[in-house]
């Protein structure tokens, strides 16, 4: 065959490959979702194997450990009594409730490591869902934001170095902005669910943190999130969003899911200067799990390709349940 290119030659030994990998992975690139509960022991997620519901103690080990393996980023979620849930989900701007505890810990612990922490109030509503509901059952937006604020500020007066609005109520990245200037917090960042779909990936995340939407007496309920999260058939629809979020503030932008959402990753890639982030969701992450125990895929490999075409897409950062792992199986060569 008379070829004057022949894209084989790039390929046919390991050093060969590696001078001309388009892109690499490595442990800074990824922000390790923890949960974390008031409980004295460790508590396993049935649908998470391989991930905890952290004490307090236990958390801090582990972020301990995530430092070694050179992850510098963890975002907190809360695992809330419901003795605490109200309709208004108040328990989340307690400044001595569990998640400022838990940063003011950290900090304490492990002062270089990146925090990040998710600002909604479905895990503290005892409806379940990131707004106010109504009487008449409707997802409230402005006045969810002005408690989403003081959410806000409460997370970074408690040391917080990026603040994650992923409530998709409309105009919170401003006005969580403007909140935190106000009270002298300008240098901290807000890392936005920019485009967060109303998937069915999330599943096993509701049940780690007991926040699924529920109907309690007699108020009507929405059974789902599709009043404020996006629809998965829209893409276009992402780009608006992450425009705004730009006008309001925001310093990253997020894709959440993120494998299932590739072409909303590179969408965005294309249309922002602002780093980019993938959530590498639950619902994700429980899949490649349950296959990998039953022996029909190899875990590692799946997991690293995995999140090298979130990195092929456009992403810069990786939230991954598979952080710790995937950074010593990087470790490892």
């Amino acid at each position: 065959m008379e070829l004057t290119y022949r894209p084989r030659r790039l390929r046919r030994t390991p050093a060969l490959r590696a001078m001309v990998r388009e892109f690499q992975l490595s442990a800074a690139d990824f922000i390790y979702p923890l949960f974390v509960h008031e409980g004295a022991s460790n508590e396993p997620i049935g649908a998470m194997p391989g991930a905890q519901r952290w004490s307090l103690e236990g958390l801090v080990a582990e972020v301990g450990r995530a430092w070694d393996l050179g992850i510098r980023c963890v975002v907190l979620f809360p695992k809330v009594a419901d003795g605490l849930k109200t309709e208004d989900g108040s328990e989340c701007f307690n400044e001595g409730g569990l998640i400022p505890r838990a940063i003011r810990r950290l900090k304490q612990a492990h002062p270089a490591m990146a925090i990040m922490t998710d600002v909604a109030l479905d895990p503290y509503s005892c409806d379940g869902h990131d707004g106010i509901v109504s009487d008449e059952g409707v997802v409230l937006n402005d006045e969810t934001v002005s408690l989403l604020c003081r959410q806000a500020v409460a997370q970074a007066r408690a040391g917080a170095d990026l603040i994650g609005p992923s409530d998709m109520m409309d105009g919170r990245v401003g006005a969580i902005r403007e909140a935190l200037d106000e009270e002298g917090f300008e240098h901290v960042g807000i890392i936005s669910y920019t485009a967060k779909y109303a998937s069915a990936y999330y599943g096993p995340f509701r049940e780690a943190l007991d926040s699924a939407p529920r109907a309690v007496g007699n108020k009507p309920i929405p059974k789902d999130k599709s009043t404020y999260q996006m629809d998965p058939a829209n893409g276009r629809e992402a780009l608006t969003e992450a425009l705004l979020d730009e006008q309001e503030g925001a310093d990253i932008l997020m894709v959440k899911p993120g494998l299932a959402y590739l072409d909303i990753i590179h969408r965005l890639r294309g249309e922002s200067e602002l780093p980019i982030a993938a959530y590498n969701v639950s619902g994700e992450y429980a899949m490649v799990k349950a296959a990998a125990e039953r022996g029909w895929i190899d875990e590692r490999a799946v997991v690293l390709e995995t999140l090298l075409c979130f990195k092929r897409a456009g992403a810069d950062l990786i939230l991954t349940y598979h952080a710790c792992d995937a950074a010593q199986w990087l470790r490892d060569g």
